[in-house]
């Protein structure tokens, strides 16, 4: 059974207290090398897919982070998404190491953002998966 593999990763910084992106760089791995992610009209749609999930994800932490007085610096993520042969998805697997400028994130902090990153419009309209894990790191 052949599955489809897609891993992103991103590197941001940030600039105000709302957690503007400043700077925005996200690859993903083509035949084992990473490369710039650059779509257009002719990226594979499930490419575009994969990107969607993991920008709102992101979004969603930084706006969350900014709504508990997290204001960041940088942020690296990265996401592996595994579908099975027929394009379902059987795995997904999101992290973020988040660096604040100003503000300390507790626990509560970190867990609830968590939560509030699934609310994100694409993942509440994605089909069960099997396997997920959403990480959250502050360094």
């Amino acid at each position: 059974m052949n599955k489809h593999y897609f891993q992103l990763r991103l590197n941001s910084t940030y600039e105000s207290s709302k957690n503007k992106l400043q700077h925005l760089l996200v690859e993903h791995v083509v035949d084992g090398e990473w490369q710039p992610l650059v779509l257009s009209e002719r990226s594979p749609g499930f490419l575009i897919y994969a990107y969607s999930i993991f920008t709102c994800q992101h979004l969603f932490m930084r706006n969350n982070c900014a709504e508990r007085g997290i204001e960041l610096a940088s942020t690296s993520g990265e996401m592996v998404l595994v579908a099975d042969e027929a394009w379902r998805l059987e795995q997904m697997h999101i992290s973020f190491d988040a660096k604040p400028s100003r503000g300390t994130a507790s626990e509560d902090d970190r867990e609830y953002i968590i939560s509030r990153m699934g609310q994100c419009p694409v993942s509440k309209n994605l089909p069960e998966i099997a396997d997920v894990q959403t990480v959250l790191n502050f360094i």
